[in-house]
């Protein structure tokens, strides 16, 4: 084997899938240093692989349990944008075949902005449905940020094209006729809860970078409507314009004066 050509080795550990394969055994006796460094690669590949595998499989540990109660349909459901001073609160509603796989996949903030792009796309491609729900800024100021949630949520889950037979819910209660689960920080819990996370996001991500498009002066494309320095400061030099909710500090109190 020390006479293998490098490239030659690195290709075969490209498909290389099990530590007891009899190739990397053979290697161990080879003392050139790039050697070393594919087969410590390899490894460390392997044992990221089996990382994401566990912890995928402990976040579907929610899903298990209702497959084996029977349930058929389980909708993940969650929302982004609770906190801003502009845009909307935006839900996602997720139902994911029973036999999705995604490794990786967890809370979206977890997430870089290149594969949580790619995991929208993937689980918009192979849910069985999804649904996003949009309650704008005048809508929150009307009921408040908490109800303008349930009813992002709520319309999400009626855009599904299947009818789900359990709901799990980030941290959140639904006045539905649907049998639920509410978990705490459940985007890092259910695959299915973070699936809709991954949805919610994107979806208000892309609405708040077109805003952007339209009002330059906030930096919507890069603070989402949050209260950074750069937005605050914004309000005081331009002011504020109709998707900043007038219920929330310090906008409510420049609507105020």
């Amino acid at each position: 084997m020390k006479n293998t050509p490098i490239k030659e080795i690195e290709a075969k550990l490209r498909e290389l899938k099990s530590a007891d394969d009899p190739f990397l055994d053979s290697l161990k006796g080879d003392e050139r240093k790039g050697v070393k460094a594919l087969v410590k690669r390899w490894e460390k590949g392997i044992e990221l692989d089996m990382q994401l595998h566990k912890q995928f499989e402990e976040m579907s540990q929610y899903e298990n349990s209702l497959y084996q109660q029977g349930c058929h349909h389980i909708a993940g459901v969650d929302e982004v944008g609770r906190g801003p001073l502009a845009g909307p609160v935006i839900a996602a509603a997720v139902i994911l075949p029973k036999d999705f796989q995604l490794l990786g996949l967890t809370d979206s903030k977890k997430l870089s902005a290149s594969k949580r792009a790619f995991f929208n796309e993937y689980i918009r491609e192979h849910a069985v449905s999804f649904g996003i729900g949009v309650v704008d800024s005048r809508t929150i100021d009307r009921i408040n940020i908490y109800e303008a949630t349930k009813l992002a949520m709520r319309l999400a889950i009626e855009q599904l094209s299947v009818k789900a037979d359990h709901l799990l819910i980030d941290a959140m209660k639904l006045d539905l006729d649907i049998s639920q689960t509410s978990i705490i920080k459940g985007d890092a819990k259910s695959i299915s809860i973070a699936a809709s996370s991954v949805l919610a996001k994107e979806a208000r991500d892309s609405y708040m970078k077109e805003l952007a498009a339209q009002y330059p002066e906030y930096g919507f494309e890069k603070n989402m409507g949050y209260g950074t320095s750069e937005h605050l400061e914004a309000i005081k030099e331009v002011g504020i314009m109709k998707e900043h909710r007038h219920s929330f500090s310090p906008v409510k109190e420049l609507v105020v004066s």
